[in-house]
């Protein structure tokens, strides 16, 4: 009997191919055709699953989000023990910039997809409510910290949240060499030192989960499109 292919198997294997391609090539050269070559499949088995390079990239977002998602729950699981929300945001943050390889893959299919949505109005509207939802995550999780006593009284929560994912500003300058990765630590560090009030520690009940990675895709209903939840630019 010939072998059955799972069909969410297959998506996830072109979308690793579409990984690959821009990562090494760009989006510009992310044709349906090379795709399908880098996979392995003919252009005609690719279309069979997506019918469009927008529908390819939606799901190659949404499936590197999720992994990336359990990469950062995987982190904080392993400090065992609930974790202070400087750590999650650091956490966070890390996992947004393109700091290891496949983090690097992760920025640059957000890149080319919000790229996609500045010529597209519907897509347009679908990518920046998944930032604003990512961004309202990490706005709950800071003003959860002020109630708690672990960010001063005195803080802006809407303004800090800026400040925060401000620091994703940095992921060109990694992109292009300009800094290393070890100055893009040191810098998420500083400001989260200058954030948090020194010797803060532990997390009061009623304290909110770690926020899910600002990339976490939304699938919207109506179009069957995914939705990256990224309040950062890549």
């Amino acid at each position: 009997m010939p072998k059955q292919v799972d069909r969410h198997e297959r998506r996830e294997s072109i979308a690793h191919a579409l990984w690959r391609v821009v990562d090494q090539q760009g989006w510009a050269r992310a044709t349906l055709r090379e795709v399908a070559s880098e996979a392995g499949v003919s252009l005609g088995q690719l279309q069979h699953y997506f019918s469009s390079r927008a529908e390819m990239l939606a799901f190659a977002v949404e499936f590197a989000s999720e992994q990336t998602a359990r990469r950062v729950a995987d982190a904080l699981a392993a400090l065992g023990r609930p974790p202070h929300p400087r750590e999650a945001l650091r956490v966070v943050l890390t996992e947004m910039l393109p700091l290891r390889p496949d983090a690097r893959a992760t920025s640059r299919l957000h890149a080319a997809y919000v790229a996609e949505a500045l010529h597209d109005p519907a897509l347009k509207a679908q990518v920046g409510a998944g930032m604003r939802d990512g961004r309202a995550q990490i706005e709950a999780l800071i003003r959860q910290a002020i109630r708690d006593g672990q960010i001063g009284p005195g803080r802006d929560p809407v303004v800090e949240t800026d400040l925060v994912l401000a620091v994703t500003g940095l992921a060109p300058l990694l992109e292009l060499d300009v800094i290393e990765p070890g100055a893009a630590h040191a810098a998420i560090d500083e400001h989260l030192d200058r954030l948090f009030v020194p010797g803060s520690v532990g997390v009061p009940s009623g304290t909110p989960e770690p926020p899910p990675l600002a990339g976490t895709a939304r699938r919207d209903p109506s179009t069957h499109r995914s939705t990256p939840m990224k309040a950062g630019t890549a």
